[in-house]
């Protein structure tokens, strides 16, 4: 039965092609033949051959192997992933182990044994198989990568001093090696700060790998983290890769680091220490090379806490610590971040015969006073929210159903003298006066209970409402006895 298999024979000996070709096309699926190698350029360029015969010497009376030395280094330069075999006349041996010592793969002498040939050229197609496959793998990745920075990639935004700071602190340690821990409130733009810092890194052409560690429930963390092989568990059909291995050269983001129990942040210290890991079922170690960036929710006095967080854990994963503020504290820009989000969404659902639509002065000045809870991410989805809504082509402070949490009472707008280029705008009465109760934890229950109550304890609404994951909503249900 005939193996896959495209072989190319280069020799000026009409009788060594013939017998070869006669010897292999019972073997292999495809047999070319070259007798000019001037000629195997164009071969090789024309398509690919899984192994290539070459013959070391051409023309009467040669016998240096220069000939062969030429075109094996000719063939290489225009595709080093080839595997070659040379033909060498009896006695020739040292000369063919020197064109091994050039990048051949192995050699055939003459006059050859039929056995040994084909026994040769089966290991040379394999590894030439091998080789076309990890090249694949190698450009396919690249790919990936190159589409997965591209497609997530999104400009920070913000002018105010806090955002500049920021900035100031992600040039700075980016292109360090430096273990980094992002601290602040959800919906900051945590991610967005580590792809960033990726970006800026000398891994930026490598794998950006993110784990979200309060999704991932403490029975597979180690096989989400670590890998494990086939029969390692109950369930364990096939090998699978931990996703350190898979994030190996590139930044490896641990979000929510802070929900990690403490056992489990005993073997995610030991494995960052060591730099290597072993997958569940395997007793060998593998090392990995990764940098790690890691974000948390966690107020910094919690994650100090010696009961919550391991403080060897944490002085390996906060080598630079980047401290991001909440949107009410940068309130300068949200007029930036909600215009960026207003055309985004606009271009998203005019296909969909959504009108083109934008801020009013009054819409501007009502959202750029209200608290925001749920940080950038509740101000998106709200945006999202409103330019599906919204029935005309300007949005007004009505669209954004702001008066949701008790502190912040919007009453309908009145008309302005002045409107802003043209268009007639809107300044809502808005009630800036503190809340009764300023404890950001007690805001933060008050935000969760009127949302579940609104979509009467649908958690899938609630969560999108909130600008939540399911899991992270749940975490926050029960931290508040909701």
């Amino acid at each position: 039965m005939k193996k896959e298999g495209k072989i190319l024979i280069v020799d000026d000996d009409e009788d060594i092609l013939t017998a070869g070709k006669l010897l292999l096309k019972r073997h292999f699926s495809q047999i070319s033949t070259c007798n000019v190698p001037e000629h195997i350029p164009r071969f090789i360029n024309d398509q690919h051959f899984d192994a290539i015969i070459l013959d070391m010497n051409f023309g009467p009376g040669e016998s240096s192997g220069a000939q062969g030395f030429y075109w094996l280094q000719k063939i290489l330069e225009i595709k080093p992933e080839s595997v070659i075999i040379m033909i060498t006349a009896h006695g020739g041996v040292n000369v063919a182990v020197e064109a091994m010592k050039l990048g051949a793969t192995d050699y055939i002498a003459k006059p050859w044994q039929n056995e040994k040939v084909i026994a040769t050229v089966s290991t040379a197609v394999l590894l030439g198989r091998s080789r076309s496959e990890a090249q694949s793998l190698r450009e396919t990745n690249k790919v990936l990568v190159q589409a997965s920075n591209s497609a997530s990639q999104q400009n920070m935004l913000g002018q105010s001093p806090a955002m500049k700071h920021i900035q100031s602190l992600i040039t700075r340690s980016a292109p360090t090696e430096a273990n980094i821990m992002i601290l602040g409130e959800n919906g900051t733009g945590k991610e967005l700060v580590a792809r960033e810092i990726h970006q800026q890194s000398t891994r930026a052409q490598q794998v950006f790998m993110s784990v979200d560690l309060g999704a991932i429930s403490e029975t597979l963390f180690e096989s989400e983290l670590f890998g494990h092989k086939k029969g390692a568990f109950t369930g364990a059909q096939h090998d699978r890769v931990g996703r350190l291995q898979a994030a190996d050269g590139g930044t490896l983001f641990l979000d929510e680091i802070g929900n990690l129990p403490l056992h489990l942040q005993a073997k995610l210290l030991t494995v960052l220490e060591q730099r290597k890991v072993t997958p569940l079922g395997e007793n060998k170690a593998i090392a990995f090379n990764v940098r790690v960036v890691s974000a948390t929710n966690l107020k910094p006095d919690i994650l100090k806490n010696e009961k919550h967080f391991r403080p060897d854990l944490l002085f390996r994963l906060n080598t630079v610590e980047i401290q991001l503020p909440p949107l009410r504290e940068r309130s300068e820009d949200i007029a930036l971040i909600a215009r960026h989000y207003v055309d985004f969404y606009a271009k998203k659902y005019q296909p969909q015969g959504k009108s083109i639509k934008q801020l009013s002065v009054a819409a501007l000045t009502a959202i750029s006073s209200y608290n925001w809870p749920g940080n950038i991410r509740e101000l998106r989805h709200a945006i999202e929210r409103a330019m599906i809504l919204s029935q005309s082509e300007m949005l007004i402070p009505s669209d954004f159903q702001l008066d949701l949490p008790s502190h912040v009472k919007a009453t309908p707008p009145t008309s302005t003298a002045e409107p802003e280029l043209g268009v007639t705008a809107v300044t809502p009465n808005v009630d800036l006066s503190p809340p009764d109760e300023l404890n950001l934890e007690q805001i933060e229950k008050k935000a969760i209970a009127l949302a579940l109550k609104k979509h009467r304890f649908n958690i899938s609404h609630t969560a999108k409402e909130l600008g939540l994951t399911r899991a992270a909503l749940y975490r926050r249900m029960e931290k508040h006895g909701l």
